[in-house]
């Protein structure tokens, strides 16, 4: 019997986790302790250099262990990292900080959605990671407003009731279910060796993998990092931004609708539909110098991913070959990591020249995402099969 529990539990945990208080001023919050935007940049290529380190082991690790454990170390070094990140003052905090985060997100890496995979129906999983997505948005939109209506510009304020959120969601992680079976607990490392090889000689995973990762990366620095020095270069201030930053955070929540939305038009036709109107968000924003464009424009960027997160990640599901989902997903998530860390670094020197060129550059990026996803689509058509022996949507 599926453990229904589970999928309540890591809801919720969702919900905690994205309760980042100082979310709507991330990039200020940096730079009012000491550190520039390239520095930002570089510590979260840095910080994807280690995913990248630790993300098979992780992997392994995960499916000999289980998944509950996993989870539960994870959740604990997540809000010991916001411990670090309220109290961080110039590179070595932040630094840190990051250097913790990269541990924790390459332990999840997998194992959040294997856990919700595995303690679902098949065919309902989807529209689970939708949820699940759209929880961690609701309450980043929580967080968002409390930030805009109360604290304002008390930005370590932020950064200590985020601590208390994420204490909130390690508590709950211990009363999961394991999901993993022990059968495969003691694999031998040379199956795991050829996994990695499998993957590497697929070469329309491969483009896959790097068409997800050029969407998702472009949206991670825009709307994390790149959309306050836009707001700013409009003159706006905080409390304007945090408003904004509400309604960007809202228009996420429009990912429950992913699973509809595929079923309705295709994958032939939503994927290039994202990834045009994502290449479309950028181009605006990097002509534009109007509050109201931009704004738009990072709602559409949002859209986007919002839409395509749940949908990217059934598809890397439903490619898994193997009992180790884990380490496969692990795998996954080297190379999706591996493209973040240049795209990271290109994004943050170009903005420190000028703003607009980064948002150039997401178009040029978002459009051979397009061309790539295209690709791995027409390589695949018709012969990907499903477990389950489901044609792949």
């Amino acid at each position: 019997m599926k453990p229904i529990r589970n999928i309540w539990l890591m809801y919720a945990v969702a919900l905690l986790q994205g309760m980042v208080f100082y979310g709507p001023i991330a990039t200020l919050y940096r730079q009012a302790a000491g550190i520039s935007i390239f520095q930002i940049t570089l510590i979260e290529s840095i910080s994807l250099a280690l995913c990248l380190l630790f993300e098979l082991p992780w992997g392994i690790i995960a499916d000999r262990i289980g998944y509950k454990r996993t989870m539960v170390f994870c959740c604990v070094l997540y809000f010991i990292s916001k411990l670090v990140f309220w109290k961080a003052d110039g590179f070595g905090g932040f630094m840190a900080e990051r250097i913790m985060l990269s541990i924790v997100i390459s332990g999840l890496s997998g194992v959040d959605s294997s856990i919700l995979y595995l303690s679902c129906q098949e065919d309902r999983s989807q529209k689970v990671f939708g949820i699940y997505n759209n929880l961690q948005t609701a309450g980043l939109l929580m967080a968002s407003a409390v930030f805009s209506l109360f604290i304002k510009d008390n930005y370590r304020m932020a950064g200590l009731l985020t601590v208390i959120s994420y204490a909130a969601a390690a508590i709950l992680a211990f009363f999961l279910v394991e999901v993993k079976s022990s059968e495969k607990k003691e694999a031998k490392a040379r199956e795991f060796a050829g996994l990695f090889k499998n993957t590497v000689k697929n070469r329309y995973l491969l483009l896959f993998l790097i068409a997800v990762a050029l969407l998702n990366e472009t949206h991670q620095t825009v709307t994390v990092f790149l959309n306050q020095l836009q707001y700013i270069k409009c003159g706006l201030f905080n409390t304007t931004i945090g408003y904004i930053y509400i309604i960007v955070t809202l228009a996420g929540m429009l990912g429950v609708f992913s699973e509809k939305l595929t079923r309705k038009m295709g994958l032939r036709k939503i994927a290039p539909f994202l990834y045009i109107s994502a290449a479309t968000a950028c181009l605006i924003l990097g002509l534009t110098s109007s509050p109201w464009l931009s704004a738009l424009s990072i709602i559409m960027l949002r859209i986007s991913f919002s839409l395509f997160q749940p949908l990217q990640t059934e598809l890397q599901n439903r490619q898994v070959l193997s009992d180790n989902r884990a380490t496969e997903l692990s795998i996954n998530a080297v190379i999706i990591d591996g493209v973040g860390i240049t795209t990271n670094l290109v994004y943050g020197r170009l903005a420190e020249i000028d703003i607009a060129l980064p948002m150039f550059s997401g178009v040029f990026l978002c459009l051979i995402g397009f061309l790539f996803f295209q690709v791995w689509q027409r390589g695949t058509a018709g012969s990907l099969i499903h477990n389950n022996g489901n044609k792949l949507l």
